[in-house]
């Protein structure tokens, strides 16, 4: 029998009893339906919680510099000055893995506003990227400082929950002063709070400025462990020094280097740095691109010979992305599962079902192959109807789950994102179950012999 003749011949035997026909593609339209949502449903679960991890610093990867060695002692990474704002605009411009880049300055030192004074655990010199790094571009109060500001080095500065209670108290802190090192910086925005982070450090125990202003108005080193509320930038004026006092007793505690040494051994730092870069990449599948990107970059840049060590190191957020990847791949698996069940569970009513109409048409198979019909033509012809059931199910319930997910995104407000992909598996998978479990009554009425079924009452 030709193909299309058995087509023909299946659609027609299925509409001989539409009832029983739906009936039994339902069990394949509510497995279809609760895949296409719950997959949808888990995916927009899935960028939700990307999005949370990415707030929290999963796509974040730090550039500190490289670590100086005297005497054979190494003072670990951090200890030698090699990173440069000018790194940072490479990075951002070469490096195509690389989502946004912010240079960051660090300072340890005294918040003052009225009789009220506090150390934060965080003082940062940046730019406006370092709130998109770390997903904290809606600002609770007033607006972030700009690019405007950072070249100017204007006196300006955000601060985090934490300062505003311990400096602010109820006071609305917008358009007030806080002094940093005798230096008066405005408080021109407040961050949303963020809560402690995965260590228990207080990410709202902040204050945010432009790294120019920290740089050269408040402190000209690098951060130290000891708090710099004390040390002394090189435009302090001192007076009553023993040195002024009496101008002919020259008091050097510590050895001055002649300028024959100074030649010979000149400073690492003759340049502007930085003490950290902070960058986000792309997405956490281009964590690695977006390392090895910067790290043949910053080579170039600082003039690193193949057999040359690293003089900078570049950390990802590894336990961040960690935990991310295993919550996604849970609820992949979850959502494999149910589907497993509900198609399994679908298939088994189509192979009830065609084993029904089987016993039903034994008299109808008898006759086909009593005029000529071979075994595989009704091999053929059961199989068929079975997978246009499964066909005509998985149709059904791919409209009934996208149905579904539209609704519960402006019902219950759950996100949902939209997958190609489960829309297409669906289709292939119900082909596949309408194969698998209507093969075993399509051979069974193959396997008829013609003369019993004829005799068939």
């Amino acid at each position: 029998m030709h193909r299309y003749g058995i087509l023909k011949t299946s659609l027609n035997a299925l509409r001989r009893n539409v009832m029983r026909t739906m009936l039994t593609t339902l069990g394949i339209v509510i497995g279809v339906a609760a895949v296409i949502t719950m997959t949808e449903i888990g995916n927009g679960a899935s960028i939700a919680i990307q999005r949370t991890m990415a707030s929290m610093g999963a796509n974040t990867l730090v550039v500190i510099p490289g670590a100086a060695n005297t005497g054979g002692i190494n003072f670990g990474f951090g200890s030698l000055m090699t990173l440069t704002p000018q790194d940072a605009d490479a990075i951002i411009e070469e490096c195509p893995a690389v989502r946004s880049v912010a240079p960051i300055v660090r300072a340890r030192t005294q918040l003052i506003f009225g009789n009220r004074n506090y150390v934060p655990t965080y003082l940062y010199g940046t730019t406006p990227a370092f709130l998109d790094i770390r997903d904290w571009t809606d600002l609770e109060n007033g607006e972030a400082f700009t690019e405007h500001d950072v070249r100017n080095a204007n006196k300006v500065c955000i601060i985090g929950r934490t300062i505003v209670r311990q400096l602010f108290g109820e006071e609305s802190p917008i358009g007030k002063e806080i002094r940093i090192r005798n230096v008066a910086f405005k408080v021109v925005g407040v961050l949303r709070a963020k809560g402690a982070n995965m260590m228990g450090m207080d990410q709202d125990d902040i204050l945010l400025a432009p790294w120019t202003t920290i740089k050269y108005r408040v402190v000209a080193s690098s951060l130290s462990a000891a708090n710099q509320s004390n040390t002394n930038t090189g435009n302090s004026n001192e007076v009553n020094t023993l040195s002024q006092i009496y101008p002919n007793l020259q008091q050097n505690l510590y050895p001055v280097a002649s300028s024959t040494e100074q030649t010979d051994t000149p400073q690492p730092i003759r340049f502007t740095n930085v003490d950290q870069i902070l960058t986000a990449a792309q997405s956490a599948s281009q964590i690695p691109s977006a390392m090895q990107q910067m790290t043949v970059l910053l080579r170039e840049r600082h003039h690193l010979l193949i057999p040359d060590p690293d003089d900078f190191n570049i950390r990802d957020m590894t336990e961040i992305t960690k935990a991310m990847s295993s919550t996604t791949e849970l609820i992949t698996k979850l959502l494999l599962c149910v589907a497993m069940i509900s198609l399994v569970v679908g298939g088994i009513g189509i192979m009830n079902i065609m084993l029904v109409s089987v016993t039903e048409r034994t008299r109808e198979i008898g006759l086909r192959m009593a005029v000529g019909a071979a075994p595989s033509d009704i091999l053929r012809q059961f199989l068929t109807e079975a997978v246009v059931l499964c066909l005509i199910g998985g149709t059904m319930g791919i409209m009934l789950g996208r149905s579904a997910s539209y609704i519960v995104t402006s019902v219950l407000h759950w996100p949902t994102a939209a997958s190609v992909g489960a829309i297409v598996v669906s289709v292939f998978v119900s082909a596949s179950v309408g194969v698998i479990f209507g093969f075993y009554p399509a051979w069974k009425a193959s396997r008829l012999d013609p003369i019993d079924a004829l005799r068939y009452e």
